[in-house]
């Protein structure tokens, strides 16, 4: 397993449409990264449009994995800045996604692995990120150093008679 990550890259409209793609394929595959299947890259853009536009303008910041065997775009993910300033010691992971083609090779660990290194390097005291329950995203989440701090249960509604917990995760940094 070899990733090549590169933090705030050039947002060029290839870069924002291959996210958009992978973003969609992950989604597809079952991924909880803010839609349920099926879905559509028109529907996953305007999504990604404003994330994009967090991280160029800023405050926001943006941290890529590529495969380097392949070249291919193998994940992403977004730190988000709480714009407030007695917040501004941690910030919140957003659409941690990996592509279905790499699952299972510990890419999403290695990628989360990245984003603590780099959050360390910034001196941040901590990362806050949220999953979707009812898929066991927690139990991987917590294999990464994260532990549950709470939970809002039905609050997310994948269908009609569907609703599922948002769960919170935190990793102390320091």
């Amino acid at each position: 397993m070899a990733l090549r990550y590169t933090l705030d890259p050039e947002p060029t409209l290839q870069l924002r449409e291959t996210a958009v793609a992978l973003w969609t394929e992950a989604s597809n595959a079952g991924g909880a990264i803010g839609f349920v299947a099926p879905v559509t890259p028109a529907q996953v853009r305007p999504t990604a449009d404003r994330a994009f536009a967090g991280a160029a303008e800023g405050p926001d910041r943006l941290l890529v994995a590529h495969d380097e065997e392949t070249g291919r775009l193998a994940g992403f993910l977004f730190f988000e800045d709480q714009r407030f300033e007695l917040m501004a010691h941690w910030r919140t992971l957003k659409r941690v996604v990996v592509h279905p083609d790499f699952q299972g090779r510990g890419y999403g660990a290695a990628l989360l692995a990245e984003a603590e290194r780099v959050a360390r390097a910034w001196g941040l005291a901590g990362l806050r990120l949220t999953c979707r329950g009812g898929l066991g995203l927690e139990r991987f989440y917590e294999r990464c150093g994260y532990k549950e701090v709470g939970r809002i249960p039905g609050v997310i509604r994948v269908a009609p008679g569907d609703d599922r917990d948002e769960i919170f995760m935190w990793l102390e940094l320091r």
